[in-house]
């Protein structure tokens, strides 16, 4: 049973996609997820998984690593497709064993669906392989910086959906080093009735919400060392900037949109 994820970790690479302001990222990540709910042919597909490829081409990262981020989520989506594929009952019957069916219907559903949903995971999975998680802090920051002004916490926020980030791969490798440590003892995890498995899994969680409650007293240290006061006004040792090349990047995106909405 193997949980080493790569999901939040940074890939450090020279390219145009790493050098763009976190803030074109974000924003074009949200972008490409909301609009795949509009996709719903095979020319909006294709253009969809056009423009995906082309960015992680254009992020030179291997096609491996991207396969390993995003392997957990398609796996569910895969699932759900097998689910949309028996239940959907619009079009024409297929064929029919007493209460399942396959339709028409259920296929375009099956297919579409599950595969548009699939680019935005590589979007989402590219914007974490390809930003660090200060930049993407940085970035939500900026983002929800009007959310200050009204009274609300915007900067903590940001900062605990990046601390977020930083710990689903460290949460993943100690439930890892967990499992390892209670099969050397012989812990039946694979074996017995359903019941037992999941008593079996039962001193599992327990060990891993310790564990995550030791981190969380660490980080809460760590900022308590530092003076960390929140609603405090701060500097940036790296300050964002827009460039020539977010601008065209922006062109890029609004070029996409109007083609997805011309096809």
């Amino acid at each position: 049973m193997a949980l080493r994820l790569s999901i939040g970790q940074y890939l450090a690479k020279e390219s145009p996609v790493h050098r763009l302001d976190p803030r074109v990222k974000v924003f074009g990540s949200l972008v490409i997820m909301v609009s795949v709910f509009f996709i719903t042919d095979l020319a909006q597909l294709l253009l969809g998984y056009a423009c995906m490829l082309g960015l992680i081409a254009a992020a030179k990262i291997p096609p491996r690593k991207v396969v390993e981020s995003i392997k957990p989520i398609v796996v569910v989506i895969m699932v759900l497709a097998v689910f949309n594929l028996f239940l959907v009952k619009t079009g024409d019957t297929l064929w029919a064993a007493g209460p399942l069916s396959i339709t028409t219907g259920s296929i375009h559903v099956a297919v579409v669906y599950s595969l548009r949903l699939v680019i935005a995971v590589l979007a989402g999975a590219l914007l974490l392989l390809a930003t660090t998680p200060t930049q993407l802090t940085d970035a939500f920051d900026a983002g929800m910086a009007p959310l200050s002004k009204i009274g609300l916490p915007g900067h903590e926020l940001a900062m605990v959906f990046s601390l977020m980030l930083r710990f689903i791969p460290t949460i993943a490798d100690e439930a890892q080093a967990i499992l390892d440590a209670q099969t050397m003892r012989g812990a039946p995890l694979g074996e017995g009735s359903l019941a037992k498995r999941v008593k079996a899994i039962a001193p599992i969680l327990i060990a891993l919400l310790a564990s995550s409650i030791h981190h969380a007293n660490g980080l809460s240290r760590a900022l308590d060392a530092r003076c960390y006061e929140g609603g405090a006004a701060r500097s940036h040792w790296h300050p964002m900037h827009m460039r020539k090349a977010d601008w065209a990047a922006l062109l890029v995106l609004v070029a996409y949109v109007a083609a997805l909405v011309i096809l």
